[in-house]
């Protein structure tokens, strides 16, 4: 079992007692060793990587490929330039979406419960190009219903494209059934991993989707970094998002001919720093452990909910199984708005948790129901921290809850 003691002394805001930080699906906190490596970057090598040849900007390079290999061999694949640097989970979806160049007429398959992320550049292809969305309904705890998938993927589609684990409910999708029958009818499977990748070992290599999408920043790295993995020759196919410095191979008044891959998606100067803060975050979570980080989240998340079982007025969005939410746990309390839950167990207790609609906005509104407050853990979670947060919230749900 994963040394939470030792875990949580390499946080500055847990040393400093500064509350109960329930918020690590929004992003999470970052411990000494990203943000040391950092401000070694911004102390003594901060030049640009993939330009100059000094000595500085030599390091910078060779940091940037280290990282790239870290990022291949944490995710079980071989080829470290088929993981483009973007600046978040969002930006790359972005990139794959409008990459894949859909044209009227071609299918594009999302399920009703996505984040707007992975559904808002999908609904702007359908309205600008002519694609067709089909959107696979879920259950009504929001569990993925490979049956309703089957039916909209008959016939055939150029794209699947679906979260790996949901925001709201935390639920994780069934990915290599998916995959399978998406490979099965010719489509490509594109990913948004945001929530999957922080808690869980995924090998890429054997879910086999073909675009896999993250956010550093919920993975104990730095805000404004994500990577979009892509197999080879789906990004040899891709056309770059943006246009720029840094993409292309050679121009001229009335030319261009695109740098090979991941250059060719990474236009402009990058985020050095994050970039070199990404590799410490890998191997941090490489040193504690996924399938570690995944059993302290379960054991968290099901103290959590048992606390909360059967509290009157305390309603959950999504499956009241533990097993099922992953590191997520959403819910309403009737009578009262999510943002005065979210800001009464801050006052209280200190203990920081999300409230809205968590940007998944059709799921909410399909379902009627005005958003939910949301606490996620992490592995500098305790019990005694979700002890204190649940006490709260049964005090709440019964003094102020109607």
């Amino acid at each position: 079992m994963m040394d939470s003691e030792s875990v949580r002394r390499d946080f500055p805001t847990v040393r400093k007692g500064l509350g109960i930080y329930l918020d690590s699906a929004c992003q999470s906190l970052r411990p000494d060793q990203v943000i040391e490596a950092m401000n070694d970057y911004y102390e003594n090598y901060p030049a640009c990587g993939g330009r100059s040849v000094h000595s500085m900007a030599t390091k910078v390079s060779i940091s940037m490929d280290e990282t790239r290999e870290k990022l291949a061999s944490f995710f079980g694949t071989d080829d470290p330039d088929c993981y483009v640097f973007t600046k978040n989970c969002t930006e790359a979806l972005n990139i794959a979406a409008f990459g894949l160049e859909l044209n009227k007429g071609d299918v594009v398959v999302t399920s009703d419960a996505e984040h707007n992320s992975n559904h808002v550049p999908w609904l702007q292809l359908s309205d600008s190009r002519g694609a067709v969305r089909r959107i696979s309904r879920s259950g009504e705890d929001g569990m993925f219903d490979l049956e309703s998938y089957q039916k909209c993927i008959e016939g055939g589609a150029k794209v699947v494209s679906v979260q790996h684990c949901n925001n709201v409910t935390g639920c994780t999708n069934p990915l290599k059934a998916i995959t399978e029958i998406a490979h099965d009818k010719g489509a490509l499977v594109v990913v948004d991993g945001a929530q999957a990748a922080p808690h869980m070992k995924v090998d890429l290599d054997k879910l086999d989707v073909d675009i896999y999408c993250m956010s550093v920043h919920k993975m104990l790295g730095p805000t404004g970094m994500g990577v979009m993995y892509g197999k080879r020759e789906v990004l040899e196919g891709m056309s770059p998002y943006m246009l720029g410095g840094g993409i292309v191979g050679l121009t001229t008044y009335d030319s261009v001919n695109y740098a090979p891959i991941p250059d060719r998606f990474e236009a402009g100067l990058h985020n050095y720093a994050g970039i070199i803060g990404t590799g410490a975050a890998l191997d941090y979570l490489s040193r504690v452990g996924m399938e570690d980080i995944e059993k302290w989240d379960s054991m968290l998340m099901e103290r959590m909910m048992r606390n909360l079982e059967d509290v009157k007025n305390l309603h959950p969005v999504g499956p009241s199984e533990p097993r099922l939410r992953g590191s997520v746990f959403s819910f309403n309390i009737d009578g009262l708005v999510s943002h005065d839950i979210a800001m009464m167990v801050d006052s209280m207790c200190g203990a920081m948790i999300r409230s809205g609609m968590h940007c998944a906005h059709p799921f909410y509104v399909s379902r009627g129901v005005d958003g939910s407050a949301r606490a996620s853990v992490y592995l500098y979670n305790t019990p005694e921290e979700i002890d204190v947060f649940t006490d709260t919230v049964i005090h709440i749900a019964e003094t102020f809850g109607d």
